[in-house]
C-alpha cells in the first residue's frame, strides 16, 4: 500500500457513499461484537478490553481506503449510529463512544496531513481512538473506582486490542483489498498512474 495518501482533499459525494456503506457494515459487525466483549469479561484482569478495537475500526479502515479529511470522523460516527439503531448494548451513550473515537483517529491522520497511510500511523490513530473513548468511560463512571495497577491495566489492555485490531489488522485488511485493484474504483488516478501510461 501506498504511504501517501492520494487525489484531491475535499470528499465527493462519492467518498460520502463509499464510506457510508463501510460504516453500514461496521455497524453491523459492530453490533454483533458485543457479545464478544461479554464472553471475555468474565476471564477478569480487564480481558474484555482487548475486544476494545473492533469498536475503533471504522474510522482508521474507511480512511485507508479513501484517504480524505473527514472519513474517518464520519465512519466511526455512523456506524455508532447504526450500531445505536440495531439495538447496541451502550444505547445513546454509543453516538458519544463515535464522536471520540471517530475524532480521535482524525487528529492522528491530520496530523500527518492525510498524507500518511502506514501502518504506524494507523496503530496511532487507534490509540487516539482508544484514549478518548476513556472520557465517556470516565463521565459514566466506569473506570472511576479502578486503583492505579488496574487503571493502568484497563488501559494498557484497550491500547493493545487498538493497536492489533484497528491498527494492524485494520491496516492489512485494507492492504489486501487495495491487491485486488477495486479501490481503484474510489482513489483518484495519481501521477505515477499517469507516468506508466506514458
Amino acid at each position: 500500500m501506498a504511504q501517501k495518501g492520494t487525489g484531491a482533499k475535499g470528499l465527493k459525494l462519492t467518498d460520502i457513499l463509499v464510506t457510508i456503506v463501510i460504516a453500514a457494515v461496521f455497524g453491523v459487525i459492530y453490533r454483533i461484537w458485543g457479545p464478544m466483549y461479554d464472553l471475555l469479561k468474565p476471564i477478569g484482569l480487564h480481558a474484555e478490553q482487548l475486544s476494545y478495537g473492533m469498536w475503533f475500526m471504522a474510522a482508521t479502515f474507511a480512511f485507508l481506503v479513501i484517504r480524505k479529511p473527514g472519513v474517518a470522523l464520519l465512519a466511526e460516527v455512523a456506524a455508532a449510529t447504526i450500531e445505536a439503531l440495531f439495538g447496541g448494548s451502550w444505547g445513546v451513550s454509543t453516538l458519544a463512544y463515535g464522536i471520540l473515537q471517530g475524532l480521535g483517529a482524525e487528529l492522528v491522520f491530520a496530523f500527518f496531513l492525510y498524507r500518511r497511510a502506514n501502518v504506524g500511523v494507523t496503530v496511532l490513530a487507534s490509540f487516539a481512538s482508544a484514549a478518548l473513548s476513556l472520557l465517556v468511560d470516565k463521565y459514566y463512571g466506569y473506570i472511576d473506582q479502578l486503583t492505579f495497577w488496574n487503571y493502568c491495566l484497563f488501559i494498557g489492555l484497550r491500547l493493545a486490542g487498538s493497536a492489533i485490531i484497528a491498527g494492524v489488522f485494520a491496516y492489512y485488511l485494507a492492504k489486501a483489498l487495495a491487491r485486488t485493484g477495486v479501490l481503484n474504483l474510489v482513489r483518484p488516478v495519481s501521477k505515477n498512474d499517469y507516468d506508466v501510461l506514458g
